[in-house]
C-alpha cells in the first residue's frame, strides 16, 4: 500500500511537472508571436509613414514644377544688332492660362529684358499674378548673369523689366548668338478662377452664323439668339436692312474690349465693367442685360450714390433711382448727389428731390 502511494505521489508529481512545462513554452511561443506582430506592425508603420512623406514630397515637387516655366531666345548675328535703338519681339506662349512673351529692347549702354502677361480670356473681376521672375543673359554658356525681381502683374501694370550693361552682356556672346532666358515661379495667381468662357473668335465658327466686326475684331455670333434679345440686332438680321445680307457686319462707335464684356452678359455670364456693359444695352435695347447689371448696381457696387443716380437718369432706371433717393437721409445726403448743372434733370425728378429735401428739414 505504502508503495501504491508513493508511486500515485511520484506520478501526480510528475503530471505537474509536464503541465507547467507545456505552459511555459505555450507562453514562449505567444510572446514570441506577440513580438512578431509587434515588429511587423512597426514595419507596416514605418512604410507607412515613407509613403506618406514621398507623396508630400512628390505633390510639393509637382506643385513647383507646375508653377515654374521659361521663356527663351537666341539673339543670333549680334555684331549687326542696332545697339542704340535695336528691339525684338519674341513668341508669345501660354502657360497655366495666361499668356506670355518678351522683349529685347537696346540703346547704347543698356539691353532691356522684358517679360509681358495677361489672361488667355477676360475675366470677371480683377486679375493678377505674383511670381518671381529670374533674368538671364547667356545661359548657353556654363555661366550667366541673372538679375532678380519679385513682381506683380495685373490689368494695371502686366510689364516687368530689368536693365543689363551692354559691357557686361558682351562677355557671354558665342559664336555671334547671346542667349535670353526668364524663369518664372509663379506664387499666387488671383481672378484666373473666374475667366470667361466663351471667346467669340474663329474657334467658335462652327456655332455661329454672323460676324459683328469692331475696329477689326471679329466676333462670331448667332444671329437668332441675338434677334430673341434685342430689338436692334433682329432689325438688324431679319430686316430688310442692307447688312442683313453682309457676311461680316461693322458696328461703329464703340471699343472691341466693351462689346466683348457686352457679349459675356448677354450669353449668360457675370457682369463686370458694368457702365460700359449698360452703356450698350441701352444702346443696343437688350433689356435682359439692363435688368443684369441694375441687379449689380442694386446690390453690389461701390459707385457713389450721385454716381449711381446719375446711370439711373440717364438709363431710366427706376429701381436705381428709388435706391438711390432712399439713401438721403440728411441735407448733405442731399446736396452731395446734385449735379453740377440742375438745369439738366427732368421736372419730374427736380420735383421729386425738391420734395425729398423738404422731408429732410
Amino acid at each position: 500500500m505504502a508503495r501504491s502511494k508513493k508511486g500515485k505521489t511520484k506520478t501526480g508529481e510528475n503530471t505537474k511537472i509536464d503541465s507547467h512545462a507545456e505552459k511555459s513554452e505555450i507562453l514562449e511561443k505567444l510572446n514570441s508571436q506577440e513580438q512578431k506582430v509587434d515588429k511587423i506592425q512597426e514595419k507596416l508603420q514605418e512604410m507607412e509613414d515613407s509613403m506618406a512623406k514621398i507623396s508630400k514630397l512628390s505633390s510639393v515637387e509637382k506643385n513647383v514644377e507646375e508653377k515654374t516655366f521659361k521663356l527663351k531666345h537666341v539673339l543670333k548675328n549680334v555684331k549687326n544688332f542696332d545697339k542704340e535703338n535695336g528691339y525684338v519681339l519674341c513668341e508669345e506662349e501660354e502657360h497655366f492660362n495666361a499668356k506670355w512673351h518678351m522683349s529685347i529692347k537696346s540703346d547704347e549702354t543698356h539691353v532691356d529684358f522684358h517679360v509681358f502677361c495677361e489672361p488667355n480670356a477676360p475675366t470677371i473681376c480683377a486679375w493678377s499674378i505674383e511670381a518671381k521672375v529670374d533674368f538671364k543673359i547667356g545661359i548657353i554658356s556654363d555661366s550667366c548673369i541673372t538679375k532678380t525681381i519679385y513682381y506683380k502683374f495685373d490689368s494695371l501694370d502686366y510689364m516687368g523689366y530689368v536693365k543689363f550693361l551692354w559691357e557686361d552682356a558682351e562677355t557671354y556672346i558665342i559664336d555671334d548668338t547671346l542667349a535670353f532666358d526668364v524663369e518664372i515661379e509663379i506664387r499666387k495667381m488671383s481672378g484666373f478662377e473666374n475667366m470667361l468662357v466663351r471667346k467669340f473668335d474663329e474657334t467658335e465658327k462652327d456655332v455661329s452664323d454672323a460676324i459683328l466686326v469692331v475696329q477689326d475684331i471679329k466676333f462670331y455670333v448667332s444671329k437668332m439668339y441675338l434677334a430673341a434679345q434685342s430689338s436692334f440686332f433682329k432689325a438688324l438680321f431679319l430686316g430688310s436692312f442692307s447688312e442683313s445680307k453682309m457676311s461680316e457686319i461693322p458696328l461703329t462707335g464703340i471699343e472691341p474690349v466693351h462689346f466683348r464684356c457686352f457679349l459675356h452678359a448677354l450669353y449668360g455670364e457675370s457682369v463686370f465693367d458694368v457702365e460700359e456693359i449698360m452703356h450698350l444695352a441701352d444702346m443696343y435695347a437688350t433689356p435682359m442685360v439692363v435688368r443684369k447689371c441694375e441687379e449689380f448696381l442694386l446690390e453690389k457696387s461701390r459707385k457713389s450714390t450721385k454716381k449711381l443716380l446719375e446711370m439711373a437718369l440717364r438709363y431710366n432706371s427706376e429701381s436705381l433711382k428709388e435706391k438711390c433717393m432712399s439713401g438721403i437721409e440728411t441735407l448733405a445726403d442731399f446736396q452731395s448727389i446734385l449735379p453740377e448743372d440742375i438745369q439738366s434733370l427732368s421736372p419730374s425728378v427736380m420735383a421729386e428731390l425738391l420734395e425729398k429735401s423738404l422731408s429732410l428739414r
